[in-house]
């Protein structure tokens, strides 16, 4: 099926190769049914002098800056674009004017960004969907589209944290509202929307049970400012987009009191061991702990200034309470409701002996959100901690 160059291009297309996240992890993903030959039948793999057997369209589910950013990497490979809106005033202000009206405002979009708030017209042709809706809002969200969602049409999710009321992971909600029949990915990593937008060189992963659809998205979406990484650990990815925005809490309000860069290198250390050790013992490879979905992405929001969750503990180190914080924000801060869902999640999943000493930012960040403790007191609490091995773990 041909198509017109202004719609799809494939001969403009210049894909970066995939590749799984770290070179161990490469035995992992050895599939003996997927052969050369069978692999070249995947739409996106495809070379250039070969167009795929329809165009590629793609709908991102989320209007918000990360919903932007995504839509102008893909918009910027060629390939149309829906952004699925709340009102037909945002979509118009999009198409005339390819701005936000209230969401990075100063970052023109690339033209081939369509938006529009007519759920069965911007799901009904989608080749791709992406879901970028925080996750508190997620379950409510799909419950107004699932109808207008195709069968079969995979849904790469961008959204990270723990939901509150089930204490499940985007994996979980996905396939609770959306049925198991069709197949999900999840893209995580250092990755800020302003500098996706701005072109700033970004690298991500994209995990997936489907190894072939992670593939085939990285090479949708990756380009010479956007390195994409492919694994099959979806546990690992999701593990590190909840916990990171929690230690972020933590490294923001140890800056808002003045602790200095001791302390915060010392805390948010401390942090990825409780990130490490919380997704082994869910299933997580700690490689993947260790790459771009854990330390690194942690590393990016608690040191970079666009940080929401590091500004919240900032301005809570400065003597803010979380109401006044949250009434504050136009954008939400994951990190905070993901603290209260994530030590309930760890009660009820994790069995153990004095689990607050085995989690003790994690525990400690909640109680502070919660009001029962103060953010000095709960940072001197961790410097009063009982001598012991660096890691617990490894004792024996």
């Amino acid at each position: 099926m041909a198509s017109s160059p202004d719609v799809y291009n494939v001969a403009a297309f210049s894909f970066v190769p995939s590749r799984v996240s770290t070179r161990d992890d490469r035995s992992l993903f050895h599939n003996p049914r997927r052969s050369a030959p069978a692999r070249s039948h995947s739409i996106l793999s495809m070379k250039a002098t070969s167009p795929p057997p329809y165009p590629v369209r793609v709908t991102v589910m989320g209007g918000g800056n990360f919903g932007l950013a995504l839509a102008s990497v893909v918009a910027k490979r060629g390939v149309p674009v829906t952004l699925l809106v709340r009102t037909e005033e945002v979509a118009e202000e999009i198409n005339e004017n390819h701005r936000h009206p209230r969401y990075m405002t100063d970052i023109a979009l690339p033209r081939t960004v369509r938006a529009t708030a007519n759920k069965k017209t911007a799901l009904s042709d989608a080749t791709y969907i992406i879901h970028a809706v925080p996750v508190q809002y997620t379950r409510e969200y799909l419950a107004t589209v699932k109808d207008e969602i195709p069968a079969n049409v995979p849904i790469l999710s961008a959204s990270k944290g723990i939901e509150t009321s089930s204490l499940g992971f985007m994996a979980d909600i996905l396939k609770e509202c959306l049925g198991e029949d069709r197949s999900y990915a999840f893209l995580s990593g250092p990755s800020f929307a302003r500098e996706i937008c701005e072109g700033v060189a970004t690298a991500v992963v994209i995990a997936s049970e489907d190894l072939m659809l992670a593939d085939d998205l990285a090479e949708l979406m990756a380009g010479e400012d956007f390195a994409v990484f492919t694994s099959r650990d979806v546990i690992g990815v999701e593990v590190g987009g909840a916990v990171k925005n929690v230690i972020a809490i933590a490294a923001g309000m140890c800056e808002g009191l003045g602790l200095g860069t001791n302390a915060m290198s010392g805390l948010v250390t401390r942090g990825c061991g409780e990130m490490r050790r919380l997704g082994i013992y869910l299933g997580a490879r700690p490689s993947t702990i260790s790459g771009l979905s854990g330390v690194g992405d942690t590393f990016g929001t608690c040191f970079g200034p666009l940080s929401r969750n590091r500004q919240f503990g900032y301005r809570l180190g400065k003597g803010e309470t979380p109401e006044e914080i949250r009434a504050s924000m136009t954008e939400v801060a994951e990190g905070v409701d993901t603290s209260i869902a994530l030590v309930k999640m760890i009660k009820k999943r994790c069995k153990g002996y004095r689990l607050d000493l085995k989690y003790p930012i994690l525990f400690g960040v909640a109680e502070i959100i919660e009001g029962n403790m103060k953010p000095l007191e709960g940072l001197k609490g961790l410097m009063n901690f009982p001598t012991r091995m660096e890691n617990y773990d490894e004792r024996f």
